[in-house]
């Protein structure tokens, strides 16, 4: 499994939607090979990513609750992500 994946359930607050698609398109790259996806294979990637997704969602909401967090952040709740998001975003 890719590493870059963080465990969703237990956060809290609770994962939001912008980091429940993150790692489902991390997923969806690491089992396709495909970073970027060209004209040719965009709307297959995107429309496997928004599949991945929603069934995340229905998981995380079937799950009981955890007992302890998970044991990393997220990468979209660290700071230092949030800021270069922000640099881009400003650019």
């Amino acid at each position: 499994m890719c590493r870059n994946i963080t465990e969703l359930r237990g956060l809290e607050p609770a994962a939001t939607d912008e980091e429940i698609e993150a790692a489902a398109r991390q997923y969806i790259r690491k089992v396709s090979g495909i970073r970027h996806p060209s004209a040719n294979n965009a709307e297959a990637f995107e429309e496997a990513v928004r599949k991945v997704t929603e069934a995340t969602h229905e998981l995380l909401d079937v799950l009981p609750e955890r007992r302890q967090p998970p044991k990393t952040v997220p990468p979209l709740r660290r700071p230092e992500v949030r800021a270069r998001m922000a640099g881009r975003t400003s650019a």
